[in-house]
């Protein structure tokens, strides 16, 4: 008998559903047949019907049927395993007896078992068709302490505390657990019918100190007991919140019915005002605006239509719906791609677009952070807010502009409360509406023109929405609500930064644009004012030609200033007699040359006035910083018989004419050094005028200048046509810095000066200077106004 036991034994796996209809295999009497189970825990004296789909298990259950034998019930952890070793079984399982075997229709297997003990796995038998290990059976702990007793009568409470939780439990059940005695079948009891996971089961199971079993019991209950609170707190606020719509929606339909009946009823208004309700739900908006827009709709829906309030409250409702609360989407930044879109928009301010594309790729690698507010500051035309639309291409957002030139009142950033007949919100939310997303680019343009006056301070507002620290909450005065304005990217340009205040000014980060070269004008109008205006007016690409010394001439006779717009101005009016003659049809086509511009726009407008009043002794060309960006100033000194006075005029400022007062005092105390007779000051009226006396002119820096002026005055030497200069004086005959360098060097380039006096302390500011404008002049730095005079006046130096 054992040797054809080992021989079906060896044959087995061959053929398993054969062998096993055959015989029965012989298991040794210290081993049992093991059925792997993977979704469920069998404790001792609990019966419990076990599904088995895997063939090792089927097998395993059929021998033990037929063997009449009892069976191992051992968890799997993984189920994905069909064919489970030794490595992927627990050790510990429970000794059980199969009381009922059903094959079911859909070919699944059942069994019914009942557990006995539990058992320890000494080792694996080879040579079966399913598992067969050694065992050792555990002997269960006796009840023999005190606390032990305290564990079972604190398992037995929060076991029936979360046996009354859950779903279709039997009295039965509840009473088995009150009135069992052994506090190991207690433990095992509420493991097995609490809805505890097979691994927390399984711990239970393993668990053989007494003490320790009941522990785990316990904390898992508590867990249990947590969740199932948690859970039926939510499925009651769910309820109330259920039961409370539809008693709306009852007394809504029966408050419809009795306006019908007595002739009120509306079925528009009724219907605008349910998809009101709905347009509010689906908008997304914050609890506390959701909660406000609510209660407001229940006051628009007992207002008469024909009632002002009714209009004013519904305007209301609109702006809350039409803002958008939703999150913006997260920006789409590429370093690259927004390098291109930069050189593509903008020829030139290399260093302002490496801060922006720096700005950039710290905005994509902290999405989250609160980056600076960007202040683009320049003259007009230098293409500020083209900039802004170019940082909003690169980041994917929509652009949107606000013009704060000439605001004068607070409500007007805040906006005003509804109290007021036709209020609106403030500048800051109608835009955002217009742009359709709290996550746009908003370019507050003209900063530094906010007035003031007795409705407030506009600037004060602006503190608040451009603080990333505060702008997360904005209230507007008509919302009166917050609005998150913390995802919003805000710029703002100015021309000057005088007129904007310090709180303001601290709060943004200061970015200078530059006046252009000629050069850079020339290649501006060669990219995008051409293709620009030819569309503009009405003009196809082959139908006009512009030879390059044509565009030069029109940047070097007839504009003049730091941007180009009056450049594409003068290129539009040249583009639209094109159009007058080709649509005249005289002509199929346009060139333009240097010398048809002057029966086009006309004799030249600018000529070249450093030659024409710098030929004379007494005048000066100096270096003047103006909104529009820098200029050359003329300085004029004449003298005439008289008592020592001096005469200024020109519309000049009192920093201006005191610098003019250092001058004179400077050249009489350096007279000898000049050459000059001191005798002659004191009958000599001296009158100092600087040109274009309409224009007010201030500030220390013609101050080189005006001492020049009059010191070739006195000593009859006539100033260089080339040269220009800027500088502050002091009465010791020291060079002050002044500011404005970039812009005044621009400045005289365009003026066709090449050279350039500057102050010593003024060297570090040469390298915001354009390399164009460093190759075309010469900078002569000046440390006392000796210096000045040896570089100004040739003939004084070679004397």
């Amino acid at each position: 008998m054992a040797t054809d036991t080992d021989k079906t034994a060896d044959q087995a796996p061959t053929d398993q559903a054969e062998e096993t209809d055959r015989a029965i295999l012989v298991v040794p009497a210290d081993a049992l047949v093991i059925v792997p189970i993977h979704n469920a825990v069998l404790f001792p004296r609990m019966i419990l019907p076990l599904t088995i789909a895997r063939q090792p298990a089927i097998l395993a259950a059929q021998q033990a049927v037929k063997s009449g034998s009892e069976v191992g019930i051992v968890l799997q952890p993984n189920a994905e395993i069909d064919e489970p070793g030794p490595d992927d079984l627990f050790q510990i399982g429970t000794v059980a007896t199969i009381l009922r075997y059903v094959t079911l229709p859909d070919s699944s297997h059942v069994i019914v078992c009942q557990g006995e003990q539990r058992f320890r796995v000494v080792e694996y038998l080879p040579n079966y068709p399913f598992p067969v290990a050694r065992i050792v059976r555990i002997e269960e702990p006796e009840d023999a302490d005190s606390e032990i007793e305290a564990r079972a009568i604190r398992l037995r409470e929060r076991a029936g505390e979360v046996l009354q939780y859950q779903s279709q439990v039997s009295p039965e059940l509840l009473a088995a657990v009150r009135n069992i005695t052994p506090a190991g079948a207690l433990a095992d009891l509420v493991a097995s019918v609490s809805e505890f996971k097979p691994i927390d089961r399984q711990r239970v199971l393993e668990a053989l100190n007494l003490a320790q079993r009941l522990d785990i019991v316990l904390d898992c209950l508590l867990q249990r007991l947590e969740v199932l609170r948690l859970s039926r707190e939510i499925d009651e606020r769910a309820k109330a919140n259920i039961d409370q719509h539809q008693r709306e929606y009852l007394l809504r339909e029966r408050l419809r019915s009795i306006q019908n009946e007595l002739g009120e009823g509306d079925a528009a208004n009724a219907q605008e005002i349910e998809s009101l309700r709905q347009a509010i739900a689906d908008a997304q908006m914050p609890e506390e605006v959701a909660t406000q827009a609510g209660k407001e709709l229940r006051r628009l829906q007992h207002m008469a239509d024909g009632s002002a309030e009714y209009s004013q409250l519904r305007t209301y409702l609109d702006w809350l719906l039409e803002l958008p609360w939703r999150e913006p989407e997260p920006d789409r930044i590429e370093i690259a791609a927004a390098r291109k879109i930069l050189d593509d928009d903008h020829f030139g301010l290399e260093q302002v677009k490496k801060r922006i594309v720096e700005f950039l790729a710290v905005r994509k690698l902290k999405p989250d952070g609160h980056g600076p507010i960007l202040c683009f500051v320049g003259p007009p035309g230098v293409g500020k807010t083209s900039l802004g639309q170019s940082i909003a291409r690169a980041l994917g957002r929509k652009f949107v502009r606000a013009s704060l030139g000439g605001v004068h009142d607070e409500a007007e950033i805040r906006g005003h409360r509804r109290t007021y007949i036709g209020a609106l919100p403030g500048n800051i939310i109608q835009a955002i509406r217009k742009a359709g997303s709290r996550g746009c680019v908003m370019m507050l343009d003209e900063i530094d023109k906010l007035g003031h006056g007795v409705q407030g301070d506009p600037s004060a507002a602006l503190l608040e929405v451009l603080d990333p620290e505060q702008n997360n909450s904005f209230r507007d005065n008509y919302l009166a609500l917050p609005f998150d304005l913390s995802r919003m990217l805000f710029i703002t340009t100015a021309n000057i930064l005088d007129g904007i205040p310090g709180p303001l000014r601290d709060r943004m980060e200061i970015i200078e644009l530059p006046g252009y070269t000629q050069e850079e004008k020339l290649e501006i109008a060669r990219r995008y004012l051409l293709a620009r205006q030819i569309d503009q007016n009405g003009l196809q690409p082959g139908q006009i030609a512009f030879e390059d010394a044509a565009l030069q001439a029109i940047i070097r006779d007839y504009t003049r200033e730091a941007g180009v717009r009056s450049l594409e101005r003068q290129i539009g009016a040249v583009c639209r007699r094109a159009a007058v003659s080709i649509a005249e049809g005289t002509m199929p086509s346009m060139h333009v040359d240097e010398g048809a511009l002057a029966g086009i726009l006309g004799p030249s407008r600018y000529d070249n006035e450093v030659a024409l009043r710098t030929g004379l002794a007494g005048v000066a060309t100096g270096l003047a910083w103006t909104p529009a960006g820098g200029d050359i100033l003329f300085i004029e000194a004449s003298r005439t018989a008289g008592e020592g006075r001096l005469i200024l005029t020109g519309q000049l400022g009192e920093v201006m004419k005191e610098s003019a007062q250092a001058a004179l005092t400077l050249v009489k105390t350096r007279a000898a050094s000049l050459g000059i007779d001191a005798g002659r000051f004191e009958k000599t009226d001296v009158h100092v005028h600087v040109p274009a006396g309409a224009i007010p002119k201030d500030g220390p820096s013609a101050g080189v200048a005006m001492f020049i002026a009059l010191a070739s005055l006195f000593a009859d030497l006539p100033v260089r046509q080339d040269t220009a200069m800027t500088g502050e004086i002091s009465l010791r005959g020291l060079v002050l810095p002044v500011g404005g360098i970039k812009d005044k060097v621009l400045a005289a380039m365009r003026a066709g000066i090449t050279r350039v006096l500057l102050p010593a302390r003024n060297r570090r500011d040469l390298e915001e200077v354009p390399a164009a404008a460093k190759a075309h002049l010469q900078f002569i730095f000046l440390d006392k106004v000796d210096d000045a005079v040896r570089q100004a006046m040739p003939a004084r130096a070679a004397e």
